[in-house]
């Protein structure tokens, strides 16, 4: 079965050492929210909203690219295939590592299935074109489906099975089955955006410690977020939050995968579907897409990336996972 990320962390958690009374930036980038939060007599939300702005101010050691380096950083790193071959054609080769894609859509049009396909794509190994990576899952909704993930991964064992050609791929294909692909998946649960923000501060460490993962999904960034009394404070939490997930692809290699939901937004006398967050939350991707009905079809469409044109294409949810509507694509 999947192992769970958690209990990795608190395994750190009991390594703790006396410090003293005045915290400076060093010291704090060491600390958990607790811990401050008893340390510095502050309340949890604020050791938080403390922790996340020593993070994304720099506070620990950061290191220094070159626009060559980055260019050729990025020439090497591979996207995540998502098993319609549309798609991944409109994203010019999938879900690409290293930056954060946005999923949006109404409940029914695939967000999560997407998802846990592309936790299980993420996993093929790289003589079959893949990534070879493993994956951490948020799931804030209680949406992750043990049985449904064998499924999907059932059927991507299959679909590389077909494809052996040469002595490689044969051993690869010994350590690709569908009980490795649910052991490299490290699922945490959360239940409000305090557990959602307390986890992702701790994740910098994880990945560290676990540089196979290539693949982040919070399914879905929105629920924590949906019921906030003070706006002002949310906006701020979101702000922080996209700060994290993007340095955290860029640090760590890894695509950052979040779903939204969509809201109503009235205009006068007018009325549309708009993902959830506000304007603002816009801009915390580099890809977004919308995945939505079209009478009895599914359509899936890039409305924003910086090197994709706009694009729409259609797809199913099949026994197999996500798939072209006639399935000759798939892989």
């Amino acid at each position: 079965m999947y192992d769970s990320w958690r209990h990795v962390v608190k395994k750190r958690k009991k390594k703790k050492k006396s410090r003293p009374s005045a915290l400076f930036t060093s010291d704090l980038l060491h600390l958990h929210p607790p811990q401050l939060s008893q340390e510095a007599g502050l309340s949890q939300q604020e050791a938080l909203e403390v922790l996340q702005a020593v993070r994304s101010g720099g506070g620990g050691a950061s290191v220094s690219l070159t626009a060559l380096e980055l260019l050729q950083k990025e020439a090497e790193t591979r996207s995540i295939v998502t098993f319609s071959s549309r798609l991944d054609a409109a994203l010019s080769g999938g879900v690409p590592v290293g930056k954060t894609t946005e999923i949006c859509g109404t409940p029914g049009t695939g967000k999560t299935q997407l998802c846990l396909q592309l936790a299980v794509d993420v996993q093929v190994p790289q003589c079959f074109g893949g990534v070879g990576g493993q994956v951490v899952f948020i799931d804030t909704e209680g949406s992750f489906l043990r049985q449904r993930v064998t499924d999907v991964g059932g059927a991507a064992v299959r679909h590389c099975s077909l494809l052996v050609e040469d002595e490689e791929q044969r051993v690869a294909m010994t350590t690709f089955t569908v009980e490795d692909i649910l052991s490299n998946i490290f699922l945490v649960h959360c239940f409000d955006h305090v557990e959602l923000l307390a986890e992702l501060h701790l994740l910098p460490d994880f990945l560290s410690d676990h540089p196979r993962v290539r693949l982040l999904v919070i399914d879905s960034v929105a629920f924590p977020f949906r019921r906030f009394d003070d706006l002002s404070q949310r906006t701020r939490l979101l702000y922080g939050l996209a700060q994290q997930l993007s340095a955290i692809a860029t640090r760590h290699t890894v695509a950052v995968v979040i779903t939204n939901q969509m809201t109503t937004r009235v205009r006068g006398s007018q009325s549309q579907l708009v993902p959830a967050l506000g304007d603002s939350w816009g801009h915390a991707s580099n890809i977004r897409l919308l995945l939505q009905w079209s009478g009895s079809q599914r359509l899936a469409t890039v409305v924003k990336s910086p090197s994709h044109a706009d694009a729409t294409v259609q797809y199913q949810i099949s026994s197999d996972g996500f798939r072209d509507t006639d399935q000759s694509g798939a892989g």
